[in-house]
């Protein structure tokens, strides 16, 4: 009878180990490569989505705005005299408020001159100025309750006191609202205390690109200068609005430049700078700025962080430059890693071609 041998086990070689170990660590790697690189697959991804909901969000702030430039009620501002020069935006001189009401939009090619109550402004990038009135009345529903110290626009609809001669004596402007009671509603009734016409807060913004977020931080941003109160006096505050908004131009459509306006509502022309459109000087200019009735807007936004592996070899043109012929183009430097996208818009500003309109 044949007896079997029983086999038994020992255990691996070391050479068994060593093939098992590699052959497990070419798995890992293989894994391991294959989550770095979904990894950054999804971070590249995060970046662009961040990047164009960025770029989105700052036109969509800065043409809402516009579109509301000029809004004051049921006033027209045209009807009182022009500036005999360019109204300092950051000023908070109620008497220099007043007379910076018929323009509803003023700005600052390449930031020159930029005005004093805003920092940082990042180099060759264009500032603009929009004023009008809170399209929410104090007392309204869901509206804001006064604010003591800040600035407060009312204007009449009464046809008794539009009888006036004075156009400035239509509409009141005050930080205190105490003594927004002169003016009243269509009904024109004026006993005490009579239908007092309504009180919106009166704004000055003022849009730019600032060079950090942060103080230091290199992110380019959007902010905002907006003349608003602390401690219960009207004070310019600057706001951080969108990261990563890199270049702002804008090119105002002027109505007309003819003396005296033959105006339509729409634009003439295109310019970067209405300051120096026809070589004007002193009201001439002015007259530019109070005829802007359209904004063409170019927003350039770009990555707040690099992305490895890419660089950014193109150039983007961002409308035209003050001459109207050359393009105003921008170039990131060399070896740049930031992915930017372009954003334009043309905006109608309602209000100013509205009252332009025959």
């Amino acid at each position: 009878m044949a007896m079997s041998k029983k086999t038994r086990q020992y255990g691996l070689t070391l050479v068994e180990l060593m093939v098992a170990i590699t052959l497990g660590l070419i798995v890992v790697a293989g894994l391991s490569a294959l989550f770095v690189n979904n990894s950054r697959a999804r971070s590249e991804i995060e970046r662009v989505n961040q990047q164009i909901d960025n770029g989105r969000y700052a036109m969509q702030l800065l043409t809402d705005d516009l579109r509301s430039a000029g809004y004051f009620g049921e006033f027209n501002p045209k009807l009182l005299a022009s500036p005999a020069t360019k109204p300092d935006p950051c000023s908070i001189v109620l008497s220099d408020l007043k007379a910076a009401l018929p323009l509803a939009i003023q700005g600052y090619d390449n930031g020159v001159s930029a005005p004093s109550c805003v920092s940082d402004v990042r180099t060759g990038t264009d500032i603009v100025v929009v004023r009008r009135a809170s399209t929410c009345a104090i007392g309204e529903t869901d509206c804001d309750a006064a604010i003591s110290g800040a600035p407060y626009f009312q204007a009449s609809t009464c046809s008794i006191e539009l009888a006036a001669t004075n156009p400035a004596n239509y509409y009141a402007l005050d930080t205190d609202t105490s003594k927004l009671i002169a003016l009243h509603k269509n009904d024109c009734t004026l006993t005490t205390p009579g239908t007092i016409a309504p009180l919106r807060q009166y704004r000055t913004h003022i849009y730019f690109i600032a060079n950090n977020d942060k103080p230091g931080d290199g992110i380019p941003t959007l902010k905002r200068a907006e003349l608003g109160v602390a401690g219960g006096v009207a004070v310019f505050t600057i706001v951080p609005l969108v990261e990563g908004i890199e270049n702002l131009q804008i090119e105002y459509g002027i109505d007309t430049i003819a003396t005296p306006p033959a105006t339509t509502g729409n634009p003439a022309l295109f310019t970067a700078d209405p300051d120096s459109v026809g070589s004007c000087a002193g009201t001439t200019c002015i007259e530019n700025w109070r005829n802007v009735v359209a904004a063409k807007v170019h927003v350039l936004a770009r990555n707040t962080t690099q992305s490895t592996g890419y660089s950014d070899n193109k150039t983007y043109t961002l409308g035209l430059l003050a001459d109207g012929t050359t393009a105003n183009t921008v170039t990131p430097p060399t070896g740049d890693h930031y992915r930017r996208h372009l954003y334009k818009s043309v905006v109608r500003l309602n209000n100013t071609a509205g009252r332009n309109t025959p």
